[in-house]
């Protein structure tokens, strides 16, 4: 017999034990372990082969843009310019390095999975427990499980004593889940597998013993691992936008230089000459300043991201936020505080709400909408007081933060008892525990016997499920703690109206007792119904206004969790989510035809009990409707869809280190809200970025117009390729470069994302770059021919050319500081850095105009003053020409 991974869960215990060759109290032989170690290999998870580090490190430079930059590297390095030569190629040699290492740190998700099973296990071999290495584990092994212990393997359980397992980071379950032996149907959804124990996830208590089914790779987490090296570690629309702006550029480059050195040539100019007029015209095609441009744009923003709490690991995930169209976001943790918190509790035929979340004993007890002090409720009291002594979990004070030391749900009703005033320690003091029946998951409740003192005799309280605790009463407690008639019917309808909003709820009783111990027996029946409790893991309220910010930036929000569908749809309404007549099970997605998820994923927000992969898919299904897809978790189980998404955002505090490895953005508090400040940040650096290419690109052209404009005319050169290069290279540093300093334009996160096929450059931004480059060549070309024809040098012409780009380029600067306003709407003195730019750069143009050593390096002249005025007086033609087509396109154009 070979059955079937996932049919472990359905099949009995003595039949598996039977297969698996092993006796129930003996377990294997040393001889017989060693044998299935060699044949089933260690229990370890195996990292896939990749790429060699040097062949990694070779593929930085297969990009269109670094082809464009290794051409400028050649061609200075021609014109015998080695600075240049170099500079460019170190940026080149800079980006390739930057390049290799992010790739190579995405890899390492891998091995922090691996890391996860390095760990001990106690197993039972030939009749004696032993402590050996997690690695040594085979099919076969008996593993003995106790609380605290991380689980090594995927376990099929045999024996199970009040075991229950932490398996959030697997299926996102916020609660612990309750473990037993029986058979499971075979369609059994993992989350639902109780009978079953996972690899790496956590026993939180009792203990247990299980028999191993699956070791290393062929393990759930095996599986996770797989999928996570199979991922598409997809491109950014940044990167795809730059590779295809870069393609087309390059060959814009190369045909406008053939067409000139054959027009000329054809023209009866001489081969070097037009050889020299090609190169110039390439060297000033070519944005030497872009990649160096792109890369500090990203980095600072990734400064300005980690002051608000989100670090970067790859630099265009910065602008991938802010063309974000959907947000995949785990449940538990994410959306919600992972703390339990009890919100309204009925007893005495009383329903009172409680405010306050998480595991700060804070909050206020309301009874029809008005706040009462719980003293003055008896019924209340005392149910709260059940719920403190009939507990083992702690409730603990960490300088300025609470926490659990033990079962959430129970720290839920130790944290509801503190607000009353109900202290755990004092409480305890006066009504001592005497005996206890602990929680087994066949009863479904757990009972603590306790004295008490003032009536002198004992109390027996329990808490548990309600349909183990109802059958067992037949009277109630009034609001007076006198004793009343049981009414079920209405108790029932209660608990399925907390139960419709999400609420986890648990269900006191209370009888009196003579002795010092006690039995089943003792509370099988005659018990005195106290009240019920009612929980829920809450939601951030900075979640409900990062959500609703989301929306009103055109973002869609999906929430995907390993939770019950009632509570996530119950979560989801009071986030204020969208589309929440629907919850998708993954029940319902494993009946769902792939070629449909597409069309699932639009109509679509909650997704409830869904399994890894399905996480997965549903990102690929939004990503094939055109979506940009943002992904939130904090699990083992988030790292494919994390890795899968254009961007993956993983937990800093409660994230596993899987997650955060897979992940291109880490958030080191943990709030959702954060990710609304990062994607108005992406957007704002995606801005800045366009601005550049928007300011850059005139120069470009213009200087490729003058070029070719002047081989047409068969005139000397307006400006040589040295020149061409000294205006690049200091115009990209001392004016571009301060672009990336802009703040944020107001509106920002008031209108929707960018379309994921939107070019860098609009339609409108490709006429105005079309428009400034024609001015620059008709500014620049007609005062060269103007100073030749006043009888000036050639020198003195092409120093006057080279100002008009320089001062040009200066006045559209402040074009540039916003795509559609005037530089007055951003506030003129608001980035320093441009002001800086621009009296550097002033200073730098009068030296190349007037110092020595600068005019024999360049060929730059002495010009007269008024020779200056005709050169502002372009610039600031320049600047109001575009400042008019901004006008005419806020007008007209929308």
């Amino acid at each position: 017999m070979n059955p079937q991974k996932s049919n472990w869960h359905s099949l009995p215990p003595d039949t598996l034990l039977k297969e698996f060759g092993v006796e129930i109290q003996q377990g294997l032989a040393e001889v017989e372990a060693k044998k299935r170690l060699s044949g089933y290999g260690p229990n370890q998870l195996t990292p896939p082969k990749g790429k060699s580090p040097f062949k990694l490190f070779l593929s930085q430079f297969h990009q269109p843009l670094v082809y464009i930059l290794l051409l400028s590297a050649i061609i200075t390095a021609f014109l015998g310019e080695w600075v240049d030569s170099n500079v460019i190629s170190g940026v080149v040699l800079a980006n390739a390095v930057i390049g290799f290492i992010q790739e190579a740190n995405a890899l390492k998700a891998i091995n922090a999975l691996a890391q996860a099973l390095n760990v001990s296990a106690t197993v039972l071999r030939e009749g004696r427990r032993r402590l050996i290495p997690a690695s040594e584990l085979v099919p076969g092994d008996l593993v003995l499980l106790q609380s605290g212990d991380k689980v090594p393997a995927d376990l099929r359980l045999l024996q199970s004593r009040e075991l229950q397992i932490d398996e959030s980071a697997l299926t996102g379950e916020s609660m612990p889940a309750a473990k037993q032996t029986g058979i499971l149907d075979t369609a059994t959804l993992l989350a639902d597998r109780s009978n079953m124990a996972y690899s790496s996830t956590l026993v939180t208590y009792g203990s247990g013993l299980g028999l191993i089914v699956e070791t290393g790779d062929r393990t759930e987490i095996g599986l996770i691992n797989r999928m996570i090296a199979s991922a598409t570690d997809l491109e950014t629309p940044l990167t795809q936008k730059i590779s295809q702006f870069s393609l087309l550029l390059l060959w814009a480059i190369v045909d406008c230089a053939v067409l000139t050195f054959v027009v000329g040539v054809w023209r009866g100019q001489s081969m070097l000459d037009m050889f020299m007029a090609s190169v110039a015209l390439a060297v000033g095609a070519i944005p030497e300043g872009l990649p160096a441009a792109i890369t500090i744009t990203l980095a600072i923003g990734v400064s300005r991201m980690a002051k608000r709490n989100a670090i970067i690991r790859k630099l265009p995930a910065v602008e991938t936020l802010g063309s974000t169209t959907v947000i995949c976001s785990d449940k538990t943790g994410t959306l919600t505080k992972n703390q339990m918190t009890v919100q309204a509790i009925y007893t005495g035929d009383r329903y009172f709400e409680v405010s306050g979340s998480g595991y700060t004993p804070e909050g206020e007890f309301r009874l029809d909408s008005q706040t009462i002090t719980a003293d003055t409720q008896p019924a209340l009291l005392e149910c709260l007081k059940a719920g403190l002594l009939c507990n083992d979990a702690r409730l603990l004070k960490e300088t300025d933060k609470w926490r659990i030391e033990g079962d959430p749900t129970e720290g839920a009703l130790l944290v509801v008892a503190h607000k009353a005033g109900l202290h755990h320690a004092s409480v305890s003091a006066d009504h001592p525990r005497l005996d206890a029946i602990p929680f087994e998951s066949q009863y479904q409740f757990m009972a603590t016997l306790h004295d008490n003192p003032p009536e002198d005799n004992r109390h027996i309280y329990l808490k548990g499920s309600v349909e183990s605790l109802l059958p067992r009463c037949n009277s109630a407690f009034d609001n007076q703690l006198q004793t009343i008639p049981l009414d079920k019917a209405a108790l029932l309808q209660r608990v399925e109206a907390m139960a419709a909003s999400g609420l986890r709820v648990l269900a006191f009783a209370r009888c009196d007792h003579k002795d010092t111990e006690v039995s089943h027996d003792e509370v099988c029946e005659g018990l005195t119904f106290l009240g019920l409790q009612a929980m829920i893991d809450p939601p951030r309220p900075e979640a409900i206004t990062a959500i609703a910010a989301c929306y009103r930036a055109g973002i869609e929000v999906k929430m995907i969790t390993g939770d019950h569908p009632i509570t996530a749809l119950a979560i989801a309404r009071q986030l204020g989510m969208r589309q929440t007549e629907h919850v998708v099970s993954g029940a319902d997605l494993q009946k769902t035809a792939e070629s449909d998820y597409p069309d699932l994923v639009q109509r679509c927000s909650i997704y409830a009990r869904i399994a890894p992969e399905q996480k997965l898919k549903l990102v690929e299904a939004l990503q094939s409707k055109g979506h940009v897809v943002a992904m939130t978790g904090d699990g083992v189980n988030d790292a494919p869809a994390l890795r899968q998404a254009n961007i993956g955002v993983a937990m800093g505090l409660g994230g596993t280190e899987v997650a955060k490895e897979a992940a291109a953005m880490i958030l080191t508090d943990d709030d959702f809200a954060t990710i609304e400040a990062a994607v108005e940040e992406g957007r704002g650096v995606f801005d800045n970025l366009v601005k550049f290419i928007a300011w850059t690109l005139p120069t470009n052209l213009g200087e490729g117009l003058v070029i070719t404009a002047a081989v047409f005319a068969n005139v000397a050169l307006p400006i040589t390729p040295l020149q061409i290069l000294w205006i690049n290279m200091t115009t990209a540093v001392l004016l571009g470069l301060m672009l990336s300093f802009e703040a944020k334009e107001p509106g920002l996160m008031n209108k929707p994302p960018r379309a994921p096929k939107q070019p860098i450059l609009t339609k409108h931004l490709a006429f105005r770059v079309c428009l400034v480059g024609v001015l620059l060549l008709t500014g620049a070309f007609g005062l060269f021919e103007y100073a030749l024809s006043q009888g000036k040098s050639l020198a003195v012409a092409r120093t006057i050319a080279v100002n008009v780009f320089v001062f040009c380029e200066l006045f559209y600067l402040f074009n540039c500081r916003s795509l559609h306003y005037s530089m007055f709407h951003v506030g003129v003195f608001s980035n320093p850095w441009v002001i800086f730019g621009v009296v550097s750069m002033t200073l730098l143009q009068l030296m190349f105009t007037y110092w020595p050593p600068m005019q024999a390096l360049f060929g730059s002249a002495t010009i007269e003053s008024e020779e200056w005025v005709l050169i502002i007086g372009v610039g600031l033609v320049v600047y109001a020409v575009v400042g008019l087509e901004k006008l005419l396109w806020r007008c007209f154009g929308k």
